[in-house]
């Protein structure tokens, strides 16, 4: 099984910037797109960024993603902080996973990590 782990959430004021981070572990997985999603208070999960395996990243405005192959960690700097993005950001992560010599996909999600900025 891969465990997918966000880290990096808290309270932040308006303008400021913060980086988040999610974190792959596991035996013998291969990852090929990582997506980060947000879901602000009573309201739908949405997608704020994706970066496919081939390195081109894809990001929505004030967010950055960069990604650690070696650490299979990817992190999500967000700029200019605005109290709308304020909610909890998930990160979505998929892949191979070799089992006894076959290659399985996976599709993990973490638990989340709290984003909530002040005016």
């Amino acid at each position: 099984q891969v465990q997918v782990v966000e880290s990096g959430g808290g309270l932040v004021q308006a303008g400021g910037s913060l980086r988040l981070s999610c974190s792959a572990s596991g035996s013998s997985f291969s990852i090929d797109h990582v997506d980060w999603y947000r879901q602000p208070p009573e309201k739908q999960r949405e997608w704020v960024a994706g970066m496919p395996g081939s390195g081109v990243s894809s990001v929505k405005g004030r967010f950055t993603d960069s990604r650690d192959n070696a650490k299979n960690v990817v992190n999500l700097e967000i700029d200019s902080l605005k109290p709308e993005d304020t909610g909890t950001y998930y990160c979505n992560v998929r892949g191979l996973r070799d089992i006894r010599g076959t290659l399985h996909p996976f599709d993990e999600w973490g638990q989340g990590t709290q984003v909530t900025v002040s005016t």
